[in-house]
């Protein structure tokens, strides 16, 4: 890349992966909000384990493995077509569900500020990180750096909901933030060259989470 369409691609990432781009992510904390309830993440220390634990083996890390295949074949239908599919087929419950579909369409809808054909391959039903995949691709916008960026939202917005949650405060939010980079950098680097066989997770009691948040009470969030 020339050192004009570096600079081309960073503003995009910047712009897509905004907490100001219109997706809506704000309404949503992936289970977490049950969590508190429970008394699972009750402190800054649990709240970035909760986070920690999903981005090296949860559902974060397979929104990598599924970011980058997307980025992959953003110019094969059929291919891109079957990562749609899986991607909506591994959401573990209504809520999770809902959340990544809801995310995709409304990324995919505002990312149309910048035309290209590949939204004309794409079919009906697109999860979010897949969205943000195949239009980074489609864009060449490095996938290291498109992970990295993606990866980073998740965590801000994780934070951002234990914040107001009532489970930690800013300065020790921006703090689980500053701790977290070696490991967003990492994850960067083995999801970039991470293809559908390393799809998998290991944090069941997130999974249960998202699915008992589907019957509390008073909630903020919508997941």
């Amino acid at each position: 890349m020339t050192e004009d369409t570096d600079l081309q691609a960073l503003l995009r990432l910047m712009a897509w992966l905004s907490p100001a781009f219109p997706v809506g992510s704000f309404a949503y904390s992936g289970g977490m909000e049950r969590a508190v309830e429970d008394g699972l993440v009750r402190d800054v220390a649990s709240l970035r384990d909760w986070v920690s634990t999903l981005i090296a083996r949860g559902t974060v890390w397979n929104d990598v493995v599924l970011l980058a295949a997307a980025h992959r074949v953003h110019d094969d239908t059929e291919a891109l077509g079957s990562v749609c599919e899986l991607g909506e087929a591994l959401a573990g419950s209504r809520e999770r569900h809902q959340e990544t579909l809801l995310l995709g369409e409304a990324f995919l809808t505002s990312a149309r500020a910048w035309p290209d054909p590949v939204f004309d391959r794409l079919p009906r039903g697109v999860v979010y990180p897949v969205a943000v995949g195949v239009v980074a691709g489609a864009h060449a916008v490095p996938l290291e750096r498109v992970i990295a960026a993606f990866v980073h939202a998740y965590l801000s917005q994780a934070v951002s909901a234990g914040i107001r949650l009532g489970v930690t405060g800013q300065k020790d939010g921006v703090a689980i933030l500053a701790g977290l980079e070696v490991d967003i950098a990492a994850l960067a680097k083995r999801g970039a060259v991470a293809s559908l066989d390393d799809l998998g997770s290991a944090s069941i009691q997130a999974d249960i989470m998202s699915l008992r948040h589907e019957t509390q009470q008073t909630r903020l969030f919508r997941s």
